[in-house]
C-alpha cells in the first residue's frame, strides 16, 4: 500500500516520477504528490485523487532530484493536507508503512514547537528529521539516527534543499529497491515503476539505509556497517505492464493466465517424474519427515491454500491446516517442528503473512516454504524453500493470474510430498504431470466463454446481493468468486458450502438473490443437485457453471454454462476463470473502477 518513486539524475526527472507513480497507482490512489529540489528550495505539488490530477498540477515543473508518492490512506482522510510528501524546515519526506509510536513522537515534537498540519504518522518523521538536523547536519547521518527511533514498518525517501542532489532512503518492513541507470539512480516500491529508465535493480534489506546521487549509490546498515547488495537484472519489460488491447488490467491478467500457467509449469517441462528440487536444493531432506502442513495466507491467497488442503490430504495423505495469517500469531497454538509452514503471497511483502511466518519460526517451526510471485521479496528471502510462480506483474487489485499460478504450485507441492512419502504411483504421477502440462490449453478454452458470461453479468448486475455455492475442493473457489464480485462490483456476496444451505443461508434466498454455483462433474455432483433444487424451490435464480459431461440442464430460472472439459482434481483452476470474468463484466455494467476499487490497495504491507 502506497507507492514511492525517487530520482536523482542528470536531466529533468519530473516525467520519470509521474510515470513511475502511474505504474504504482495500484498500491494506492486516494492522493499523490511530489517534492523537487528547485533553485529556491523545495517545490511541492500535491493533489487529491489519481496521479493524472497530480500530472496536471505539476505541468511545467522541472528538477534533477525529487521524490514522489501515491497514497492509500491509513492515518487521516484522503485530503491534500494529508498527502505526501510532508515538509519540515528544509526537508521533504515520503513514507510507506505505519509508524506505531507516532503519537509519542508527535507529543514530543509539539513540545519543541513543531506545528502539525496533517493527521498522518508520516509528518512525525519529517519533523523528527528536521529536529535531528539541528544537531547532526549531515542528512544521511540524521536519517539513520531517526530510523533508530521509529517503531513499526517503513520505507522512506528524504531530500534536503540545503544538500542538493542527494536522496536518502531507508527500509524496515516495507519494500524498497534501487534502480541503477545510465543517467542517474532511482528508488521505488516496485520494479515496474523504474522499467522506463533501467532494468538493473538492487533490493534493499530490512535495516538498510542508502544514499543516491546521479552518479553513485552507497548502502549501509543502521549501525553504520557498509554493505553491498547484488544487482539483479529484471526480467520484466516495460511492455509487460502496459494495457495493450485490453480495457483494464484485470481483463488483461485474466487472459494472461494460459501464459502465466505455462511459465509457472515450465519447471516440469517434458519430465516423466517430479523432483523435490523444484522447491529448492534442500527440499528432499527438509520434506523427508514432514508430518503436517500449515498454510499461512491472506485474502485470495488463503483461498488457494484452502483448495490445496483437499489436494494435499487426498494425494499425499498428510494432514493440512490453513490459517488466516492475520489471526495466526494472535492466538496460542501448538508448535510442531516437523510440520512444513507454507507462506503464500503474490507480492511476498504482505505484512500479516510475513509476520505470521516469523511467528511460526519463532516457535521453532523452521521448515518453511514461500510460494510467491516476486523472487526478491521478504517472504521468499526468509523461507528455507521457495517456489516462484512466474505470473508476471499483476497490476489489478483483484488478483487473478496470481491465484491460478499459486494453485498450480500447490498442486506440485501435493505431488512432491506424496512422492516423498511413497504415496504416488508412477502411473498417477505421469497422469498428473500430463494434466498439468495441458492446463494452459484447457484455460484458454474456458476463456472463449467470455461473451456468454458477459450476458449473465448483465442479468444480475443490478442486484444488491449474491450467493455463491460450492462443495468440496470447489467451496474455496466459490469463496474466491464471492470475493471477486464484492471487490470490484460492490455487490454484497457470500459463499457457502452447498450442504450448509439448510443451516441458515436458505433464509436469504428469494427472487432478488441470484445464486451462483460451481458444479463440476465430480463425486459430489448429485449432492449438489439436491442443494440447487432447494434454491429453486424458494424462487432463487440459479447460474450454474457445469462441466461438458454433466447432466445438469437449463430450465426456467436455471441458467447453465458448460466448461469445455472436465478436469478432475485440477478442476478448481478451470472453474475459477468464469467467476473472474463474471465479476469483471458485472463491474463493467455497474461502471465501477475495475482496477482500483474503492478502499482497497494491491500490496497490503501494513496490518
Amino acid at each position: 500500500m502506497c507507492g514511492i518513486v525517487a530520482a536523482a539524475a542528470g536531466s529533468n526527472i519530473v516525467s520519470v516520477l509521474i510515470e513511475g507513480l502511474k505504474k504504482l497507482e495500484y498500491r494506492g490512489y486516494d492522493s499523490a504528490g511530489l517534492a523537487l529540489l528547485a533553485a529556491g528550495g523545495i517545490e511541492r505539488v500535491r493533489a487529491v485523487g489519481r496521479v493524472a490530477e497530480l500530472q496536471t498540477a505539476a505541468s511545467g515543473c522541472s528538477a534533477h532530484t525529487g521524490i514522489a508518492h501515491t497514497r492509500w490512506a491509513t492515518h487521516g482522510a484522503p485530503a491534500e493536507h494529508n498527502a505526501h510528501p510532508h515538509v519540515s524546515g528544509s526537508i521533504a519526506v515520503v513514507h510507506n508503512g505505519i509508524i506505531e509510536n507516532y503519537e509519542s513522537l508527535r507529543t514530543e515534537l509539539s513540545a519543541q514547537g513543531y506545528v502539525f498540519t496533517s493527521e498522518t504518522d508520516t509528518e512525525s518523521i519529517a519533523h523528527l528529521i528536521d529536529a535531528t538536523l539541528k544537531g547532526e547536519p549531515d542528512l544521511f547521518a540524521a536519517v539513520r539516527s531517526v530510523c533508530r527511533r521509529l517503531v513499526g514498518a517503513y520505507a522512506i525517501a528524504v531530500i534536503d534543499h540545503q544538500q542538493p542532489g542527494r536522496i536518502v532512503v531507508a527500509r524496515e518492513g516495507s519494500p524498497l529497491l534501487l534502480g541503477l541507470g545510465e543517467d542517474g539512480n532511482y528508488a521505488a516500491s516496485d520494479a515496474s515503476a523504474l522499467l522506463q529508465v533501467t532494468r538493473n535493480m538492487v533490493y534493499l534489506e530490512n535495516g538498510d539505509i542508502a544514499e543516491l546521487t546521479a552518479s553513485q549509490v552507497r548502502i549501509e546498515r543502521l549501525d553504520g556497517t557498509p554493505v553491498e547488495r547484488p544487482v539483479h537484472v529484471s526480467e520484466l519489460s516495460a511492455a509487460a505492464v502496459e494495457l495493450g488491447e485490453f480495457r483494464h488490467y484485470m481483463q488483461k491478467e485474466i487472459f494472461e493466465q494460459p501464459e502465466a500457467l505455462a511459465n509457472t509449469l515450465e519447471i516440469i517441462g517434458g519430465a516423466h517424474s517430479i523432483q523435490a528440487g523444484i522447491f529448492g536444493a534442500q527440499a528432499a531432506q527438509l520434506l523427508a519427515d514432514v508430518d503436517h502442513i500449515l498454510i499461512l495466507a491472506c485474502g485470495t491467497s488463503s483461498h488457494s491454500g484452502m483448495t490445496a488442503r483437499y489436494w494435499i490430504e487426498r494425494i499425499a495423505g498428510v494432514a493440512c491446516t490453513v490459517e488466516i495469517a492475520s489471526e495466526y500469531r494472535y492466538r496460542v497454538s501448538v508448535p510442531n517442528p516437523r510440520q512444513l509452514v507454507v507462506a503464500i503471497s503474490q507480492s511476498g511483502e504482505t505484512a500479516d503473512t510475513l509476520a505470521a511466518l516469523r511467528h511460526a519460526k519463532a516457535l521453532g517451526q523452521n521448515k518453511t516454504l514461500a510460494i510467491c510471485n516476486v523472487p526478491e521479496s521478504a517472504i521468499v528471502r526468509e523461507s528455507m524453500l521457495r517456489f516462484i510462480t512466474r505470473a508476471g506483474p499483476e497490476i489489478g487489485v483483484a488478483s487473478t493470474k496470481a491465484f491460478t499460478t499459486q494453485l498450480a504450485a500447490l498442486f506440485l507441492l501435493a505431488l512432491v510430498v506424496a512422492k516423498q512419502r511413497g504415496q504416488l504411483s508412477p502411473v498417477d504421477e505421469a497422469a498428473y504431470l500430463d494434466q498439468l502440462r495441458h492446463l494452459p490449453v484447457a484455460v484458454h478454452k474456458v476463456l472463449t466463454l467470455e461473451p456468454e458470461i458477459a450476458i449473465w453479468a448483465r442479468r444480475f448486475a443490478d442486484k444488491k446481493h449474491a450467493l455463491f455455492l460450492g462443495r468440496g475442493r470447489h467451496y474455496p473457489i466459490a469463496l474466491e468468486g464471492a470475493l471477486k464480485l464484492k471487490e470490484i462490483s460492490y455487490i454484497h456476496a457470500e459463499a457457502y458450502p452447498a450442504g450448509e444451505l439448510k443451516h441458515g443461508p436458505l433464509a436469504l434466498v428469494d427472487t432478488d438473490m441470484p445464486v451462483i454455483s460451481v458444479a463440476p462433474n465430480d463425486e459430489l455432483l448429485e449432492k449438489l443437485k439436491s442443494n440447487l433444487q432447494e434454491v429453486r424451490a424458494r424462487g432463487g435464480e440459479l447460474y450454474v457453471f457445469a462441466d461438458a459431461d454433466s447432466e445438469l440442464t437449463a430450465s426456467d430460472g436455471v441458467h447453465v454454462l458448460r466448461l469445455p472439459e472436465h478436469y478432475g482434481l485440477l478442476s478448481p483452476i478451470l472453474h475459477v476463470i468464469p467467476l473472474q470474468l463474471l465479476s469483471y463484466h458485472a463491474a463493467l455494467v455497474k461502471g465501477t473502477d475495475v482496477d482500483k476499487p474503492r478502499n482497497l490497495a494491491k500490496s497490503v504491507t501494513v496490518e
